[in-house]
């Protein structure tokens, strides 16, 4: 079981639910990224490029660590970690 925690403005696409669990086993961010996609297709599109990229203005966390210093999309997870995903916010 994983959660993963989606910033406000991703949860239109999940029913207005900031904070979805994952039943199915996953092993790495990419898998649990496919099962949220799978889930809420939506909320995956604003996440993940066409080419299966995180996009550049989207940062994720396994338990508060960035996966851009870890292994990116092949980081580890284990049952009970938590994914953020942090979309970032620009304007002036």
């Amino acid at each position: 079981m994983i959660t993963v925690e989606l910033p406000n403005v991703l949860c239109s696409y999940t029913e207005d639910n900031p904070s979805l669990v994952l039943e199915e086993p996953c092993h790495t961010v990419r898998d649990a990224l496919v099962a949220l996609g799978r889930r809420s297709p939506g909320a995956l599109d604003r996440i993940m490029d066409e080419r299966g990229d995180v996009r550049r203005h989207v940062n994720l966390f396994v338990n508060g660590e960035n996966v851009r210093f870890l292994e990116g999309l092949s980081t580890p997870v284990q049952s009970g970690a938590t994914i953020f995903v942090l979309a970032a916010v620009s304007g002036g």
